[in-house]
């Protein structure tokens, strides 16, 4: 815990989307050691802010039986990635290793900088009580270009290589449930102190560790996904980050997943219907997993209005309609529903964790859902939260317009210009 503690206090190193696709387009021993080091320094910190903070959390909620569980789950994981051993190099490896590649001729091939994130106030989604008055100043660690290639690498960097990004692999998966465990550990603070809903410093926490935690997996995913790609290459990938992302392509799975998952909870023949409108041939950088649960998650959300405001029994379903737009600075997605609107004394809890209009929050079994993607359909209102901040995480956002008695209008906004940080500062 004192190494947890000492790790704490320096502050995270933001990368951006751009970054990471510059970072991963050509993989090889040397590069991946380097990413491989820049994660051993930089996930240890991240998982150290976790830690610290499920211990601080106020009002009881860190002796929550399943908060403990997922700090313990945090801290085995700093240990992992702490205790795994580095190989010994010689003077001229290290030497190699920290010249970045010479790009034809041309100044080393340096990262762009990353620029401020849009859609984030500063310290939004900043760790409390650290990096200030006596804290560690940052040491910049940059998250490299790559490493000068001319010649083989010892075996020693391979192995190393493969270690890291096995145990990368068995962190993930420990992680998978994170998301439904703090949720039950919530609930089971409400019930205990026998409260509705959730104060503003619970929920500030929530938005912080979601966000942190898409940082973290985010990072991982990209790692263990370009050690793989040594191996099997798909020219529009780098790692889980796709350069040419088919908009229309992922809102079309995205409705027939929500149609599915409608029909399966409500028994209907068939589902509310929904038009979308969009250019066949667009396309952006982004993660693909990402955009996919937004969608899914806001479209279950606007199929639910629409027959719960409608009536199951009803033959015919009004049509909800996505349109797809492309701006210079924006691809933005307005997905429109006839399903009676919220209050507008209701909206700012839409986006409050545990706030959901389904009468009977369903107990969560933390095993019940692995993955983050397979939800039911309607949860334990953590859809439209958790959305914005993935649209957030990459300098888009979410927005929610309503018109009570008639339906809602929900914009996902993605930013193309892929240079943002994470928010992290």
């Amino acid at each position: 815990m004192d190494t947890i503690k000492h790790y704490s206090n320096f502050p995270a190193t933001g990368v951006s989307l751009r970054q990471m696709v510059q970072f991963g387009q050509n993989v090889s021993t040397g590069t991946l050691f380097r990413a491989s080091q820049f994660l051993s320094e930089e996930l240890p910190i991240r998982l150290a802010h976790r830690v610290q903070e499920l211990g601080d959390l106020p009002d009881g909620l860190n002796e929550m039986p399943s908060i403990k569980r997922v700090q313990e789950w945090y801290a085995q994981s700093f240990e992992e990635i702490t205790s795994l051993s580095k190989p010994s190099l010689s003077t001229d490896v290290k030497e190699r290793l920290s010249k970045p590649a010479k790009g034809n001729g041309r100044q080393s091939r340096i990262l762009s900088e990353t620029t401020h994130n849009p859609s984030v106030k500063p310290g939004q989604y900043k760790s409390q009580g650290k990096e200030n008055g006596g804290g560690k100043v940052s040491n910049s660690r940059r998250y490299y270009s790559a490493a000068d290639d001319n010649g083989d690498w010892p075996p020693e960097l391979g192995d190393f290589n493969a270690r890291f990004s096995s145990t990368l692999e068995k962190i993930k998966r420990r992680h998978d449930s994170v998301v439904t465990t703090i949720a039950q550990g919530v609930l089971e603070y409400k019930r205990k102190r026998q409260r509705m809903q959730i104060d503003q410093n619970i929920q500030a926490f929530l938005d912080r560790f979601y966000m942190s935690r898409i940082g973290i997996r985010m990072l991982i995913g990209q790692h263990i996904a370009l050690t793989d790609q040594r191996t099997q290459s798909d020219p529009n990938y780098v790692g889980i980050i796709c350069t040419k992302t088919n908009v229309r392509d992922l809102a079309q799975e995205a409705i027939e997943n929500a149609r599915f998952v409608c029909e399966d909870h409500y028994g209907l023949f068939d589902a509310p219907k929904v038009r979308l409108v969009c250019d066949p041939k667009l396309n952006f950088m982004y993660v693909p997993g990402h955009l996919s649960h937004m969608l899914f998650e806001t479209l279950k959300n606007s199929l639910r209005a629409v027959v719960e405001t409608h009536g199951s029994e009803k033959e015919e379903f009004p049509v909800t309609t996505v349109i797809v737009s492309e701006g210079r600075e924006d691809i933005t997605l307005k997905i429109s529903d006839e399903g009676g609107g919220i209050p507008r004394s209701s909206i700012p809890l839409v986006w409050t964790y545990m706030y959901t209009t389904v009468d009977q929050t369903p107990s969560l079994d933390p095993d019940f859902n692995k993955s983050d993607f397979k939800a039911p359909m309607a949860g334990f209102g953590y859809g439209l939260p958790i959305s914005r901040l993935y649209a957030r995480y990459f300098g888009g956002d979410l927005k929610l317009i309503s018109m009570e008695g008639y339906g809602t209008d929900v914009y996902l906004h993605l930013n193309r210009l892929s240079s943002s940080s994470e928010p992290l500062q």
